[in-house]
C-alpha cells in the first residue's frame, strides 16, 4: 500500500513533466529547428549570421540592454530608497501609499506609455500648458527617453516589494548595536543595511532587467524610430509585407541565449552573496521629526504622484468628448457606452481565458511546489526548474513557438481558446509557484507526520491539511498571477483572433487606432479590475503587507 501511494506522487511528476514536455519543450524544440533548418529542409546558420552581420538588426539587442540596464539601475535608485524610508520611519498614510505604489505596477506597460503621451506627447496637457503659459518646449516623450520613463515609473515597484520583504527580515537587534558603535543614518544604511539586502537587491534587479528587455508594448507605441529586439521579433513574424517564420525563429533563439546567461550570471552572483536572516526582533518604524520628516515624505509621496498621476488622467479622459481622435470640450460617459457596445466579447473573454488559466496555474502550482518541498528528487527539481524558464523567455517568443509548434494540419490549437490559456499557464505560473514553495517551506513536516500517524492517507493530508495551510501564500502568487494575465500582451497579440481577443489587447489595438477616447474608458476598465482585485486579495488574505 506504501509502495501504492508513492506512486500516485511518481504519476503527478510524471503528468506534470508530460504537459511541460507537450505545450513548451515541445514548441521551442520545433522554434530552434526552424531557426537552423531551411524551408527546404537543409540545416543552415544562415538566419543567425543574417541577424549578427547586419548592424541594422544587431543594433536591437544594444537598444534593449541600454533601456535595460538604465532601467534598472534608476528602479534600484528609486524602490531602494523608497522601501527604505517607508519601513524605517512612520509615513504618515502608509497604507494607502502602499496600495497606490502596488497600483502602479499593476496596469500593462503599454497603457503606462499610452498615460504618459496623454500627458507629454505632442499634443499632451502637460506639453500644451508649459508651452502656451510658460514658453517652455518640453523635450520629446518619444524615444529612448520616454521607453526610460515609461519603465522605471511602471517597474520600480517591484524593487520597493521585494527590499520591503528583506527589510522586514532584518533584526532590529543588528541595527541598535551598529548604532551603539556609532553607525547610524546614511553610514548604516550603505554599510548595514544594503549589504544584508544584496541577495534581494540582485532578485529585484533581475526581475526589472527581465520584464524591460522583455517589454515590446511601451517600445512599440513611444518608441517611434528607438527599435529594441521585442520589437524586431515581432516585427518580423507578423511583417505585413511577408513574414519570415525561420528568421523569426532565429531572432527567437538569440533572445532565449542571451536572457538564460543573464539569468545564470545573476544566479551565480547571487549564490557570492547567500545567507539567510530570521528576525526574531523586527524592525520598529520610528518617528521622524523635522527636516528628515519632510524630506521622507515628499520623496515617498512624490514619486508615487509622479508614477500614478498618468493613470489618474486616463481616468480623467475617459470621461471627456471625443471628436474623431481628439479630445474636446464638455464631459459626458459616450466613451463607456461605446467602449461597453465593442468590448462585450473582450471582456467576456478577458475573464473565460484569465480565468481558465488562473485555475490551471492554482492547481499545478500546488502540486508542484509540494513535489520540489515535500518529494524533493532530482525529477521534481527539473519540474521545479521548468517552471521558472518562460521568467527568462519574451512572451512574444513563447507565442511564436507555440503557433510554429501548434500549426499542424492534425493538431490544430492555433486561433483557439486553449492556446491563449496554455500561453498564460506557461507564462504566469511562475508567481504562484515562488509564494506556494515559500509558504510550504514554513509549514513544518510534523504537522502531516501527525495527520498521517493517526491513520489519515498521505493524498487526503495533502487536501485536508497541507493545502488549506498554504492559502495564504496561495492566494498572494494567484493575484500575482491573475494580474499580469489580465495585463498580457506580449503572448497575446501574437496569438489572438477576432473570437478570442481580450480586453488588454482591445485597449492595445483602439490605442494603435488613435480612438483615444474609448481606448481610456477600457483603460479605466481594466485598472477598475485590477483595484477590486487587489482589495479583495487584502480582505481575503487579511494582509496589508504585501511583499514579493
Amino acid at each position: 500500500m506504501e509502495n501504492k501511494k508513492r506512486d500516485i506522487w511518481l504519476v503527478v511528476s510524471l503528468v506534470i513533466l508530460a504537459l511541460y514536455s507537450v505545450f513548451m519543450i515541445y514548441p521551442l524544440s520545433i522554434l530552434f529547428k526552424n531557426a537552423v533548418v531551411t524551408q527546404e529542409g537543409t540545416f543552415t546558420l544562415e538566419y543567425f549570421v543574417r541577424f549578427l552581420s547586419r548592424y541594422y538588426y544587431f543594433s536591437t539587442i544594444f537598444n534593449s540592454f541600454k533601456i535595460s540596464l538604465c532601467v534598472t539601475i534608476l528602479t534600484l535608485l528609486i524602490g531602494i530608497p523608497l522601501a527604505y524610508f517607508y519601513n524605517m520611519y512612520r509615513i504618515k498614510g502608509k497604507t494607502l501609499l502602499q496600495i497606490i505604489i502596488i497600483l502602479c505596477s499593476m496596469s500593462a506597460p503599454f497603457i503606462g506609455a499610452y498615460s504618459w503621451i496623454l500627458l507629454l506627447g505632442r499634443n499632451g496637457l502637460v506639453t500644451n500648458f508649459l508651452k502656451t503659459f510658460l514658453g517652455i518646449k518640453v523635450p520629446s516623450i518619444y524615444g529612448f527617453g520616454g521607453i526610460l520613463l515609461v519603465l522605471s515609473l511602471q517597474l520600480y515597484p517591484l524593487v520597493f516589494l521585494y527590499v520591503s520583504g528583506a527589510l522586514r527580515n532584518i533584526d532590529n537587534s543588528l541595527l541598535e548595536a551598529s548604532e551603539n558603535m556609532g553607525c547610524s543614518g546614511a553610514k548604516q544604511f550603505f554599510k548595514i543595511i544594503i549589504p544584508l539586502c544584496i541577495p534581494t537587491i540582485l532578485a529585484a534587479g533581475l526581475m526589472v532587467f527581465m520584464i524591460s528587455f522583455a517589454d515590446f508594448g511601451t517600445p512599440l507605441f513611444i518608441g517611434e524610430g528607438y527599435r529594441t529586439f521585442p520589437v524586431e521579433i515581432y516585427s518580423q513574424f507578423m511583417n505585413e509585407t511577408g513574414t519570415d517564420k525561420n528568421f523569426a525563429a532565429a531572432i527567437s533563439i538569440i533572445a532565449i541565449t542571451i536572457t538564460t546567461i543573464i539569468f545564470l550570471i545573476q544566479k551565480y552572483i547571487n549564490s557570492k552573496f547567500k545567507f539567510t536572516m530570521n528576525a526574531l526582533h523586527p524592525i520598529e518604524a520610528k518617528e521622524i521629526k523635522g527636516v528628515k520628516s519632510i524630506f521622507a515624505h515628499i520623496f515617498c509621496y512624490g514619486i508615487v504622484f509622479i508614477a500614478y498621476a498618468p493613470q489618474l488622467y486616463v481616468f480623467y479622459t475617459s470621461f471627456q468628448n471625443t471628436s474623431g481622435k481628439l479630445f474636446v470640450d464638455g464631459y459626458s460617459l459616450n466613451s463607456y457606452v461605446e467602449a461597453f457596445s465593442k468590448v462585450g466579447r473582450a471582456i467576456k473573454n478577458t475573464f473565460f481565458i484569465g480565468g481558465s488559466a488562473l485555475t490551471l496555474i492554482v492547481l499545478i502550482s500546488v502540486l508542484i511546489a509540494y513535489l520540489a518541498v515535500r518529494r524533493n528528487s532530482k525529477l521534481n527539481k527539473f519540474i521545479d526548474t521548468l517552471s521558472m524558464v518562460p521568467q527568462v523567455i519574451p512572451g512574444s517568443v513563447i507565442g511564436i513557438a507555440l503557433i510554429i509548434g501548434f500549426n499542424k494540419p492534425n493538431f490544430t490549437l492555433v486561433g483557439t481558446f486553449i492556446i491563449m490559456v496554455i500561453a498564460l499557464v506557461i507564462r504566469r505560473n511562475a508567481y504562484t509557484v515562488r509564494s506556494s514553495v515559500a509558504i510550504l517551506q514554513q509549514i513544518p513536516m510534523s504537522i502531516e507526520e501527525a495527520a498521517i500517524s493517526l491513520g489519515t492517507s498521505k493524498l487526503k493530508t495533502f487536501f485536508k491539511i497541507t493545502v488549506p495551510m498554504m492559502l495564504n501564500g496561495v492566494i498572494s502568487g494567484a493575484l500575482l498571477s491573475w494580474i499580469t494575465i489580465i495585463t498580457e500582451l506580449s503572448s497575446g497579440v501574437i496569438l489572438y483572433n477576432y473570437k478570442t481577443i481580450t480586453l488588454t489587447i482591445q485597449i492595445y489595438t483602439y490605442v494603435s487606432r488613435g480612438s483615444y477616447g474609448v481606448a481610456a474608458a477600457m483603460a479605466a476598465i481594466l485598472s477598475t479590475v485590477t483595484i477590486l482585485s487587489l482589495v479583495i486579495f487584502m480582505k481575503v488574505s487579511k494582509n496589508k503587507n504585501f511583499m514579493m
